[in-house]
């Protein structure tokens, strides 16, 4: 069983397939949206969560295996995930 939701709402611990990003419109969201994409923020990358900030912002995630990242959590809510499973924490 598949869930859609975005990267913001992935619990700490919890992996995900990206399948898209997002802009917001803007000139610069535009840009973000490319520059998360050549981070390896793509479709197809697997992500995880490894720790979230009190008050859940900023997020850090890893991204395939390797790369790790600080992300707002509005940026993160413009990345699309599908979780392939339920974590039981």
């Amino acid at each position: 069983m598949s869930f859609s939701m975005n990267l913001s709402e992935l619990e700490v611990h919890d992996s995900a397939t990206v399948v898209g990003v997002r802009s917001d419109g803007t000139d610069v969201g535009d840009g973000f949206k490319e520059r998360l994409e050549v981070i390896g923020l793509r479709k197809g990358r697997s992500v995880k969560v490894t720790r979230k900030a009190p008050g859940g912002d900023p997020l850090e995630v890893r991204v395939g295996s390797t790369t790790e990242i600080a992300i707002r959590k509005s940026e993160a809510s413009l990345v699309d995930i599908t979780q392939d499973k339920l974590s039981f924490s």
